[in-house]
Formats: C-alpha cells, sequence, structure tokens
C-alpha cells in the first residue's frame, strides 16, 4: 500500500488487534486491494469511512455453561460480532469449533459485510460461534449447548436487526435447537434463524446453496475468461462437509471429473472419479470419517495427510474446508502441475502469498467473498420467503441462485478491468462490495 491514509488505518487496526493474525490478514488484503478506488475518493477520508469500516459496530463475547450426559458441568466461550448494519441487518453464521476466538469472528465478520454487499440483497455483515466442538456430542448434549448458547444470544438478535446462520459445526440439527430455543424465550416465531428444516420456515436449496454456488460462479469464470467450462476437467476438493459435499454434486453435474477429497485426517483418491452418493451417506448420514469411503469403493486410495491434497495433479481446485489452508508452496506445486482455475469454498482458504502467487500466473482465482456467496444468497432469500409467509420451488431458488452468482462474476470481472487489472479478482470483488458500503455510510451520516 502506498496511500497514506490506507497505510494509517492499517496501522491502527494493527496497533488495537495485535493478536489476531486473521483479522488482520483479512483487513490487509481488503485495504490494499482497494487502493485505487480510495486514490479516487477523497470523501472517504474526510467522513472518516474506513475507520469506521474496519472496527465493529458491536463485538458480544458470553460464557455459555452446559451439562454433558454423566452431570458434569463444562463452559465454553460464545461470541457474536455485529460488524455492519450499513446495508441492512446483521447477517452471517454461526461457527462451532475448537479453534475459534475473537480473531476468526471478527474477520468473518469483516468479510461477511463485503460478501453480502456483492450479493445485492439488502444484509449487513455479523459472524457468530464457540469453540465448542460438536464432534464425539450426543444429540442431548448438543441441545444442551445450543440452549445455552441461545439463552445470551436471543438477547442480540431478531428478524430486524440479526439474523444468524449455520457455519462449521452448525447444520440443520443445530440450528433447530438454536431456533426451539429462540422461540420459547421470545414467545414468537419469526425468520430469526437460516438455514432452518423445511418444516418451519427453512428454504429449498439451502443446503446445497454455498457448494452449488461456488460451482455457478467458477463455471461462468471459466466461460468468460478461458471459453471452458466444468466439462470433463478434474477437479480436487477440500474438506468434505456441506460446501465440498454439494460443491462435489454440481462439479459432476457440469461433466467434471472429481477425483480428490480430504477431510482433517486425510484425502481419498480415484483418477476415475469419486461417488456422491457413498460420500453422502458417509458424511450425512452416518457422520464418519472420509477413510470409511473405502468401505464403499476399494478402488479408491485413502492418504493420511489431508494436506498434500493439493500435491494432486488436476485442472481445478476447490478449497472448501478452512481458512489458510492453502499456502505459497502448495500454489506453487499447483500452478506446476497445471491447474487453471481456483475457487474458494471455504472462508479465506488461501493465505495472502498463495493468493498473489496464482493472480501474478494469471490463473482464474475465485475469492471466496465472491465465490462462495451462495449459501448467505439463499440465506437472504429464506428471510425473504419468511416474510411473505411462501415458499419458493427448489427449481424457482437455484435459478435465482445461478443467476446472481453469474452475475457477481461480471461485476467483479467489469469492476477488475475498469481497474486494468483484468485477472484481480479480488480487486474487483473488494472494489465492488466496498464502495455500496461506504455509499450508504456516507448517506446515513456519522453514526
Amino acid at each position: 500500500m502506498k496511500n497514506q491514509y490506507l497505510c494509517k488505518i492499517y496501522d491502527n487496526v494493527k496497533a488495537k488487534n495485535l493478536n489476531e493474525p486473521e483479522f488482520l490478514q483479512a483487513v490487509y488484503e481488503v485495504l490494499n486491494s482497494i487502493e485505487p478506488y480510495v486514490n479516487e475518493n477523497s470523501n472517504l477520508e474526510k467522513n472518516g469511512i474506513l475507520e469506521r469500516f474496519v472496527e465493529p459496530e458491536r463485538m458480544i463475547t458470553f460464557r455459555i455453561p452446559w451439562v454433558d450426559d454423566q452431570g458434569k458441568v463444562h463452559v465454553n466461550r460464545g461470541y457474536r460480532v455485529e460488524f455492519s448494519s450499513a446495508i441492512g441487518p446483521y447477517k452471517g453464521g454461526i461457527r462451532l469449533h475448537p479453534t475459534v476466538n475473537q480473531s476468526i469472528i471478527k474477520f468473518l465478520g469483516f468479510e461477511q459485510t463485503l460478501k453480502n454487499s456483492l450479493t445485492g440483497l439488502p444484509m449487513g455483515g455479523g459472524k457468530g460461534g464457540s469453540d465448542f466442538d460438536p464432534k464425539g456430542k450426543s444429540d442431548l448434549e448438543i441441545m444442551r449447548f445450543c440452549q445455552s448458547f441461545m439463552n445470551e444470544l436471543y438477547r442480540h438478535i431478531g428478524p430486524n436487526t440479526d439474523v444468524p446462520a449455520g457455519d462449521i459445526g452448525t447444520g440443520a440439527r443445530e440450528i433447530g435447537y438454536m431456533f426451539g430455543q429462540y422461540k420459547k424465550l421470545k414467545n414468537e416465531f419469526t425468520g430469526v434463524l437460516t438455514g432452518k428444516g423445511l418444516s418451519y420456515g427453512g428454504s429449498l436449496g439451502r443446503t446445497e446453496a454455498t457448494g452449488y454456488g461456488l460451482c455457478y460462479y467458477t463455471n461462468k469464470m471459466l466461460e468468460v475468461m478461458k471459453n471452458t467450462s466444468f466439462k470433463n476437467k478434474k477437479v480436487i476438493i477440500s474438506g468434505s462437509g456441506n460446501v465440498a459435499l454439494y460443491a462435489m454434486q454440481k462439479a459432476q453435474e457440469l461433466g467434471a471429473i472429481v477425483i480428490a477429497m480430504s477431510d482433517s485426517n486425510g484425502y481419498i483418491y480415484n483418477e476415475k472419479g469419486l461417488n456422491f452418493k457413498f460420500l453422502k451417506e458417509l458424511k450425512e448420514v452416518k457422520r464418519l470419517r472420509i477413510s470409511e469411503y473405502l468401505k464403499f469403493d476399494d478402488s479408491t486410495t485413502y492418504v493420511s495427510c489431508s494436506k498434500d491434497i493439493w500435491k494432486v495433479k488436476c485442472d481445478i481446485a476447490l478449497p472448501c474446508a478452512t481458512q489458510n489452508e492453502l499456502t505459497l508452496d502448495d500454489a506453487k506445486i499447483l500452478v506446476s502441475n497445471g491447474v487453471i482455475a481456483i475457487g474458494e469454498g471455504a472462508n479465506m482458504p488461501c493465505t495472502l502469498e498463495a493468493t498473489d502467487y496464482f493472480i501474478k500466473n494469471e490463473i482464474l482465482f475465485g475469492p471466496a467473498k465472491a465465490a462462495n456467496a451462495g449459501g448467505v444468497m439463499v440465506s437472504g432469500f429464506e428471510m425473504s420467503q419468511n416474510s411473505m409467509r411462501y415458499a419458493w420451488s427448489f427449481e424457482e431458488v437455484d435459478n435465482k441462485l445461478k443467476t446472481q452468482m453469474e452475475n457477481i462474476f461480471l461485476e467483479v470481472l467489469e469492476c477488475a478491468t475498469h481497474y486494468n487489472d483484468k485477472y484481480n479478482f479480488v480487486l474487483g470483488a473488494n472494489i465492488s462490495g466496498f464502495k455500496k458500503v461506504a455509499n450508504a455510510m456516507i448517506a446515513q451520516g456519522v453514526c
């Protein structure tokens, strides 16, 4: 960064958040990429836009006591960051994972602000979660935790204030328990959470949305930039959760051959392609480790090092596991092996160095805030359906999702091209998202 205003902002953020590396990484990436726009708009400094943009409107931290099946009391820490309400009520998921801390929640809320802006829907940015680990817990233990979590969170959320959703560790089961407790505490049935079950206000297509949207975005990127598509391309996908699983399904429907997928222990590989039905049974029904896939198909290989998945030669890589999983060394291996496109399905799965390497080598790179916006897009659709007391068909939701994800890519490309950096979709996404939020902040005055 050369702009003095941007440098001052980042120095201040760094001084205030020294022990929050993920948040600092996200802020630096955004500030660095929006420099051309800031250079053109002196009114941003006059109105203190960036000073406000990088500071959450509200950060809530609370304890979560719960009782396990043996009667022992446990205490976890809960978070909710309400980062920006400039363009709508706070919107963002709840992550349940032992690595969750304030830095991760703030980085996710910051990214969510721009992601939600890119959807074109009136949604601000927020995020929440806890260092609770759902793995190995019984349904009753998870219910007790979720109810205790909501006993505090309900004070801060509402259908026109803050609308949480699912994320890592928070699926339909957890959302159901949280919604039930919210309904009991508030004595009202509202669209306060998204990702709900279909029988009580959920939207068709929400489960598939992030993975499908990732593929719609990536396919459009391939079509426009390379005059090609997923058809006959070899694809590797890190992760095997909700996003990865449905990215696999849609990639295969678009003609790709998904040859490798992973979990935190290792990855599976089959040159002829993996079977979606087998994986869905394994992960969604039986909730088993990915190594168990070999019981379905003994022609598949298992490697007990998940990070080595990036050594598998492929045309398209979709990192869908977690933040900073793909490093510069991994990026160099992928490029040397002939990868042509990267689509980020997780939030910030590539390090800054890896991202820069892809862009410098003109590898098509779909940044998370654009490429994985499908989940929050359909969450926005769920909010609309809840407000109307109406439900759209799966086909309606899927068609809207596809159209909007393709439009996001075209908007990002137009912005990147405007600033003479055609392959820099990070710049395109960040400026496109930021300018909408900045304009709303200016219009609303100092608040």
